[in-house]
């Protein structure tokens, strides 16, 4: 007997506001999407970049207010979907900065505790995580475009923001 996808517990690094959403969604990256980190960015630069201090700063971003007011316009049928490959760690600043810039989500998503994985590899994963839930990425935004290649290369359309991370 087959079992119902959605009778499946949410993986760890899932993190929902008021409960399960299920069908077409919108995915939002944070960092250089909905997140202006350009304070931080230089916490990466090489010959050593320290992630650790980079993502330890994250609740102190501004939001890229063009991006947030998109984020607000969506249409309200479709849950937000926030996939981000900031580690679950930091997901107390994550869900302060969110609450404190009164951001729309439905669902957070975040890179689970040994996941050291490339961006591109983590989010794929979680697409098709997503969709073995019974939820529809239908749109996405993202500012990497390996990440944007991605999206496109599995059927859900990708807007590129261009943050200037990745020049």
């Amino acid at each position: 007997m087959a079992t119902d996808p959605h009778l499946r517990p949410a993986p760890s690094n899932w993190r929902w506001r008021a409960g399960p959403v299920e069908g077409d969604v919108v995915v939002f990256d944070l960092d250089g999407v909905l997140s202006d980190a350009r304070d931080r960015q230089h916490l990466l630069e090489p010959p050593w970049p320290d992630w650790r201090s980079f993502f330890e700063a994250a609740g102190d971003d501004p939001v890229i207010e063009e991006v947030g007011t998109l984020l607000a316009a969506i249409d309200s049928r479709y849950p937000i979907v926030l996939l981000t490959a900031r580690p679950l760690r930091i997901q107390p600043q994550t869900l302060g900065w969110l609450d404190r810039n009164d951001l729309r989500w439905d669902l957070l998503v975040m890179r689970d505790m040994g996941d050291y994985d490339a961006a591109r590899e983590f989010k794929e994963r979680t697409a098709h995580e997503l969709r073995a839930a019974g939820i529809n990425p239908v749109l996405a935004f993202e500012d990497d475009r390996r990440n944007v290649d991605m999206f496109r290369a599995n059927g859900i359309p990708c807007v590129y923001i261009h943050s200037g991370y990745y020049d």
